[in-house]
């Protein structure tokens, strides 16, 4: 199988996505949701919706990393299946193939209001 290239999704493009996409928020609640203005989150979501729209014509794997966030969330990535897991508490294995060989993709160590906040 080839390599596939990749296109890189920040954290706050994809929770701008999900909470407009998936939360069908508008994008003063979702704006509201993350504590930006309106059209910072305008930006972050024409942004993230052109780089998926890349991936998916072009073929490309989509990466979510890097960008600043905060988030009530716990960030996982299984290494064998390669499932993104999120939790509301701390996990020890994969929820699909119930591996303990997981990765913490959010630095749970700085704490904010039981937030954790990540930047990379």
């Amino acid at each position: 199988m080839r390599e596939l290239e990749s296109v890189d999704l920040l954290f706050e493009e994809y929770e701008a996505l999900r909470l407009a996409d998936y939360e069908d928020l508008t994008q003063e609640e979702a704006a509201k949701k993350m504590n930006i203005s309106r059209p910072t989150f305008t930006r972050l979501y024409d942004k993230a919706r052109k780089n998926i729209a890349k991936a998916f014509v072009e073929g490309k794997a989509i990466i979510i990393r890097g960008g600043t966030y905060v988030t009530d969330y716990y960030w996982y990535r299984c290494n064998d299946c390669h499932e993104t897991i999120v939790s509301d508490h701390p996990v020890g294995h994969c929820k699909e193939c119930d591996s303990d060989n997981i990765t913490q993709l959010n630095d749970q160590t700085s704490q904010d209001n039981d937030k954790s906040v990540s930047r990379t």
